[in-house]
């Protein structure tokens, strides 16, 4: 596990970049932190990582969103999921959910607490808190799609 003090955007957004740049094929990564912490921010940046050119918003309302990216100079799916409104984790079920977990796309979960029985044990886990001084907290912990140690953070 690894704390990271996100002071400006730009902190945020290099994070975002340097995972990017250090995943595979399959990976799942589930967001936590409450409203405004920035997890929708640091998945716009994540995208703008992988070369998303479509604009990325949080699909709070239609549960889901996809983009195309490049990673490794493939073109890979990236599922966005916002699973705030979610309370029962069956919901998840019928849209195929484990289905896109246990595929080779990416998959971004926000509020992933709430369909924790659902999540694959290789993941990576971020959560975002406010700091009292400003700024962010960003804590990273997990493992990646082939099981290797995704905090690869120095």
């Amino acid at each position: 596990m690894k704390q990271i003090k996100l002071h400006h955007l730009e902190d945020t957004m290099q994070f975002a970049s340097f995972l990017a740049q250090h995943i595979k094929p399959g990976t799942v990564i589930c967001l936590e932190g409450d409203l405004g912490a920035g997890k929708t921010t640091f998945t716009q940046f994540f995208c703008r990582a992988l070369e998303v050119d479509d604009y990325v918003t949080s699909p709070t309302f239609n549960l889901m969103n996809i983009y195309q990216g490049k990673l490794q100079d493939q073109t890979i799916d990236i599922y966005h999921f916002d699973v705030y409104r979610i309370f029962d984790a069956d919901e998840m079920l019928e849209i195929g959910f484990d289905d896109y977990l246990n595929g080779t796309g990416i998959c971004i979960v926000e509020w992933a607490t709430q369909v924790m029985d659902l999540l694959p044990e290789k993941r990576i886990w971020i959560t975002l808190t406010h700091m009292e001084s400003g700024g962010r907290l960003l804590v990273v912990d997990g493992l990646d799609a082939e099981g290797e140690d995704a905090c690869i953070i120095k």
